[in-house]
């Protein structure tokens, strides 16, 4: 085993977390509501800008617990933001409020 949280800081400024949970109930759930679509579209937009897996990982992820049948649920850390209802069409400007037009922003923060 080998711990690498100082590599690891250095080169990552940010992690966003999609839900993909899906559950079999009459309870609204993210994979229902076009979760995959939305993983493409931050992973696209990231690539976009040369930011995925640079600066920028993405992962999917269970529950955040913000379920609704509108669309997706999204974290970003160590931002500590939260959305939810978010769709593909609502990636670009999600991102782009968090990381810049041009995610010039992932490295600072601002």
């Amino acid at each position: 085993m080998r711990e690498r949280t100082e590599q690891h800081r250095e080169r990552l400024a940010a992690h966003v977390f999609v839900c993909t949970n899906d559950r079999d109930s009459e309870h609204a759930s993210c994979g229902a509501a076009g979760a995959e679509e939305t993983v493409a579209a931050v992973k696209d937009w990231l690539r976009d800008r040369n930011a995925f897996w640079t600066a920028v990982s993405v992962s999917t992820t269970s529950c955040l617990g913000l379920c609704s049948e509108d669309g997706t649920a999204i974290t970003i850390q160590p931002r500590n933001t939260w959305y939810s209802d978010v769709t593909p069409a609502d990636v670009p400007d999600l991102l782009a409020s968090e990381f810049g037009p041009d995610a010039a922003q992932v490295r600072d923060g601002d």
